[in-house]
């Protein structure tokens, strides 16, 4: 039986874990909060939570489901107490990319994070076209051997693909890959012009137009883009959005902007998640 203490359990992301885990007979789970809530919450499932030191004593992987602010703490605290050969699971690159994570080199530390449900699926049940996180809906998943021996990839892919069921496909990378993912692309790039389309909604609906109008013109037009621009429909830009689009990039954006890309910045974006400030 292979043994798993889940921190952080009754959590955002560790609820969704524990759903998922606590009915797989392969893994033996102990489930570890940190106050009396998250504990009665377990309760509440009819799961008992389990002692910190208890937990790690004897398992053979430890899911970190915690936020980026805490893994460096906790896992100060938990690795020196894992048994050799033992597995710890991040489920970010931000604190395993900063450096947080204790050195130990007979364990194994290994990072996957989910793609979450695409916005190109079409064929789904609609109750999978409304879920955006995933545990309904495919998705894919990133994951990396940061440290280890070859052999514990496949145990870290198969309790990631258990963790985050259903699961489309896994893409192996590095940490540093995952990085330029997550931060990178997707929160520092994407998240930020997607906040931006956002707030031009906004203000054409300061300027009068009306809010339905504004949501459903912008919303279709995203839909549209992304199919052209992603590939997937057979479909052009029109000449006048091109035109449009160039001369914008001269005002929406510094010519130097994939600068976010380089590992220095990369760095410092991460640090400051995992430190809880912005980075300045």
């Amino acid at each position: 039986m292979y043994k798993v203490a889940l921190f952080g359990a009754a959590g955002k992301i560790g609820s969704r874990i524990t759903e998922k885990l606590r009915d797989v007979a392969d893994y033996e789970m102990d489930y570890v909060e940190a106050g009396e809530a998250g504990e009665q919450r377990l309760r509440d499932w009819g799961l008992e939570p389990t002692p910190q030191e208890e937990a790690v004593a004897d398992a053979d992987a430890v899911i970190l489901a915690i936020p980026d602010t805490h893994i460096g703490v906790v896992a100060r605290q938990v690795v020196p107490m894992l048994k050799r050969g033992a597995m710890v699971i991040c489920l970010d690159p931000a604190a395993p990319y900063s450096g947080d994570l204790p050195e130990r080199d007979d364990i194994t530390y290994f990072v996957t994070h989910p793609c979450h449900p695409s916005i190109a699926n079409k064929d789904l049940p609609r109750e999978a076209l409304e879920d955006y996180f995933g545990g309904i809906a495919p998705q894919a998943l990133v994951c990396a051997l940061m440290q280890g021996p070859e052999t514990d990839y496949a145990r870290g892919e198969e309790l990631s693909r258990r963790m985050f069921d259903p699961v489309s496909n896994t893409h192996r990378v590095t940490v540093e890959q995952m990085a330029l993912l997550e931060p990178a692309m997707a929160e520092t790039v994407a998240l930020t012009c997607i906040s931006v389309i956002r707030e031009s909604m906004d203000e054409v609906i300061a300027r009068g137009v009306p809010e339905a109008a504004a949501r459903d013109f912008i919303l279709g037009h995203i839909n549209v883009s992304i199919g052209i621009l992603f590939g997937l429909i057979d479909a052009e830009v029109s000449d006048g959005a091109r035109l449009a689009m160039e001369r914008a990039r001269t005002t929406l954006f510094q010519p130097d902007w994939k600068k976010v890309f380089e590992t220095e910045n990369v760095i410092a974006e991460v640090r400051s998640i995992t430190a809880g400030t912005a980075k300045g």
